[in-house]
């Protein structure tokens, strides 16, 4: 089936004025789904990390996969501290707005990674008459209600450092390292990351997202326990977590998991987070969702 792909521009309404918030949309050619999925990248990360499972999703769905502000193609904030869930959510709910008026769907399906994650969990728990549209169907990836400190201070010891390249292949040698949790990727994928995570700065390359997005991290100083947020959640979810996850602790995941709503799928060799570049991961979720 033919699938075609473009990036577009919509103004979200900011504590700044309207700010261009990009996306990526992927969508059958010959055809018009009923259904949208939407897919939310990890925190430093941007919409093109679904570039691989997008077109798969994309042949009974419309896949819509923005960049979060202040990431990717999407505009900065000037104020740091801006930054945050509030923003986030606030933006993410004005897109729901444009896709029902765009598109109407019969359903909306939601794949977060991370952040994503998190983003879509406070949507799924927020009363329906609160929004545009409500979440059918849920994936989080790599990431439930309890929140280690250990692994925020992780994160936080590099998101907040300007680092400098003067090559694309430097940018994916700094990737392969830090980014190893991300697991066994091709030299095909890891290329494409840093294509898509870096931008031309001053004669050299910088990575694709605001460093000032670190400043949220300076206001914590303990594990996050969102247990209440997610007792709120009764969508049908697919929780999947990387074995090695520090993220997603394999007793965070065992707890929810036993919830009858909740699918729970492992993947070997790798931590935080699954890139859903693989074949199996791209399989687990065609699956759940369709």
């Amino acid at each position: 089936m033919a699938i075609s792909h473009s990036e577009h521009l919509l103004l979200i309404d900011t504590p700044e004025g309207q700010k261009n918030m990009a996306y990526q949309l992927w969508q059958p050619v010959d055809n018009a789904p009923e259904r949208v999925v939407v897919c939310v990248h990890g925190l430093t990360r941007n919409g093109h990390d679904f570039d691989f499972l997008a077109p798969e999703l994309a042949s009974d769905a419309i896949v819509i996969c923005p960049d979060v502000l202040g990431r990717g193609n999407s505009e900065r904030m000037q104020d740091a501290a801006v930054y945050g869930y509030p923003l986030y959510l606030q933006q993410m709910i004005q897109l729901l707005a444009f896709i029902k008026s765009e598109y109407s769907p019969a359903q909306l399906d939601w794949v977060g990674t991370s952040m994503g994650g998190l983003i879509g969990m406070m949507l799924a728990a927020t009363p329906a008459e609160q929004l545009p549209l409500t979440i059918h169907r849920l994936v989080l990836n790599d990431v439930g209600y309890f929140i280690p400190f250990a692994s925020l201070q992780r994160i936080g010891a590099y998101v907040g450092k300007q680092q400098r390249f003067n090559s694309l292949p430097e940018v994916e040698v700094y990737l392969r390292d830090i980014a190893k949790p991300f697991g066994p990727l091709t030299d095909e994928q890891w290329r494409h990351l840093a294509l898509y995570g870096s931008e031309p700065s001053g004669g050299q390359l910088t990575l694709r997202y605001d460093t000032a997005i670190a400043q949220a991290f300076n206001d914590v100083h303990a594990d996050i326990d969102l247990s209440p947020v997610w007792s709120l959640v009764q969508q049908p979810v697919l929780l999947t977590r990387g074995k090695d996850s520090d993220l997603l602790l394999a007793e965070t995941a065992q707890l929810m998991a036993q919830q009858n709503n909740v699918t729970l799928i492992e993947f070997a060799g790798v931590g935080h987070a699954p890139m859903f570049m693989a074949a199996d991961q791209i399989d687990a979720v065609k699956q759940f969702l369709r």
